[in-house]
């Protein structure tokens, strides 16, 4: 990010003084036509400096103004541009008459009119750079979104493979499959009926969905339940889950298979390697305008570090969690890790909270 600043930061320099000397050299090409005295470079010099020295300030008002409502953006630019240009026109009126015209002034009257009449090419001047200023800003931060929306597709579905390869290997579905066979000896067909269901239906959505697009949370829940519903045939009493949604939290956008590395993380560390097993809680709410996810167990835990793991405990699944959250919304998200209390881990995202729009 640095780097890109340093290098926006030189672009505007680069672009701010070739601005102004073609400015020059086209005033000065235009005066020749004019046929003024050689002279005249001194000032066409002078003016075009002057102009370069009043707009660096407009780029730090205009920084912040980018920001703001486009009603009071446009405002300010104008009040600004009107400024500038009469200071500019000024400065332009005295330098024509003080070194081309050395020394002489025009009577008093006249004065108003001719700033009159140049008043208006300065500020279209100045209104040009304004406009040159917001072109450019606005292209290079539509480059910016292109980039990254091109890493978060490519985070996406390095993250879809690795979550792919966990969910389709030998383990999950032998185990799974083996529990359905179980179930239909036993001659609870019923049962095994609806666990092949909930299998076809999670593998479906986890095969299936879009990575890169954003879903409302409660899709992401119904995943994750019928995640936990096969896991259950496994661990049967040993795996307890409990779910806290809030009912704005429902329609709010995440990233699709979001919870899914932390559920599993859960399970693999929590519960699979405890004899009496263990519970997962899930939860999401809406603060402000932020949606709160939760993943928390009452494991062994993992050591930590100023939130983050020291051991290969967390797996792929939270560094990759992190480099999608990165991808998709830049530094607007965290993701911490806690104690749990009185053991275990928490698994805490902080994202936008988004809603789907009409149409989208």
């Amino acid at each position: 990010m640095r780097n890109i600043d340093d290098k926006k930061h030189l672009q505007f320099w680069l672009l701010h003084t070739l601005g102004w000397i073609g400015f020059a050299v086209v005033h000065y090409l235009g005066s020749l036509v004019q046929e003024m005295r050689d002279a005249y470079l001194w000032v066409v010099m002078l003016d075009a400096f002057v102009g370069w020295l009043l707009t660096i300030p407009l780029r730090y008002v205009y920084q912040r103004a980018w920001h703001w409502h486009p009603l009071k953006m446009i405002i300010t630019v104008l009040m600004l541009a009107t400024l500038v240009a009469v200071i500019w026109t000024i400065f332009k009126n005295h330098s024509y008459w003080e070194i081309y015209r050395h020394g002489f002034t025009p009577k008093s009257w006249s004065w108003m009119q001719i700033y009159l009449r140049h008043a208006p090419v300065s500020f279209y001047v100045i209104l040009s750079w304004s406009g040159l200023y917001f072109g450019i800003k606005y292209y290079q931060t539509l480059q910016r979104e292109k980039q990254k929306l091109l890493t978060a597709t490519n985070r996406a579905h390095e993250a879809q493979l690795k979550m792919l390869r966990y969910q389709l290997n030998p383990h999950f579905l032998f185990n799974t499959l083996n529990a359905i066979a179980t179930l239909v000896l036993t001659r609870e067909n019923d049962t095994a009926e609806k666990m092949v269901t909930r299998l076809s239906d999670f593998l479906r959505y986890s095969l299936y969905k879009d990575p890169i697009k954003k879903v409302p949370l409660q899709q992401e829940i119904s995943a994750a339940r019928l995640y936990l519903e096969i896991e259950k045939v496994r661990f049967s009493e040993r795996l307890k889950v409990s779910f806290e949604v809030g009912d704005d939290a429902c329609q709010a956008l995440v990233p699709s298979l979001i919870l899914q590395p932390l559920i599993e993380n859960a399970i693999k560390y929590a519960v699979a390697n405890r004899v009496e097993g263990g519970t997962i809680a899930i939860s999401a709410k809406k603060f402000g305008h932020d949606l709160l996810l939760e993943v928390a167990d009452d494991g062994p835990g993992v050591p930590l570090d100023r939130g983050l793991p020291k051991s290969e405990h967390s797996g792929v699944g939270l560094v990759n969690t992190r480099e999608r959250l990165a991808a998709l919304y830049d530094h607007n998200f965290s993701l911490v890790l806690t104690h749990n209390e009185p053991q275990g881990l928490r698994v805490n995202i902080r994202i936008p909270y988004e809603l789907e729009t009409a149409g989208s």
